[in-house]
């Protein structure tokens, strides 16, 4: 397995299929080729991507802002979990976080997620007495229902 990072070109059309395959995205704002130019317009070399021979096993995304880091869409193929991808995808950000001088890691979950909730707690991670709030800005979220173009 290699981890390395995300390459527009090669990686692109993996790991969108890989996001809608494991997070069932049913909203604009988390359509993945727009999240991924979000995430590439960062330029921050923290998007990666675990792959065997020329099968993607799974992502990970992290963000710094210089105090604090966060993890985003860990993702792993549902035929290559249990095997330690989502570990190495995991320990690949950490490092990359810490390298840059972070202190905190922080990442989201759904409440009702026990599978992830028990993967990240094996990784070192527990549950904080937090609130976690939202808001949409919407004029920055595409018009367009992705769902209905067969996205």
């Amino acid at each position: 397995m290699e981890i390395r990072i995300y390459n527009d070109t090669e990686d692109r059309e993996a790991v969108k299929d890989l996001w809608q395959r494991v997070f069932g995205y049913q909203d604009a704002r988390n359509e993945p080729g727009f999240v991924i130019d979000l995430k590439l317009s960062r330029q921050d070399g923290l998007f990666f991507i675990a792959r065997e021979s020329q099968n993607l096993l799974g992502t990970i995304m992290a963000g710094y802002d210089g105090h604090r880091g966060w993890i985003y869409s860990l993702g792993v193929d549902p035929n290559s979990r249990l095997k330690g991808v989502g570990t190495a995808l995991l320990r690949r950000a950490e490092q990359a976080l810490s390298d840059l001088g972070c202190v905190k890691i922080n990442l989201q979950i759904m409440d009702y997620n026990g599978r992830v909730q028990e993967f990240y707690r094996k990784n070192g991670y527990a549950a904080e007495p937090r609130i976690s709030m939202g808001k949409e800005i919407s004029h920055n979220i595409p018009s367009r229902d992705f769902q209905k173009e067969g996205k």
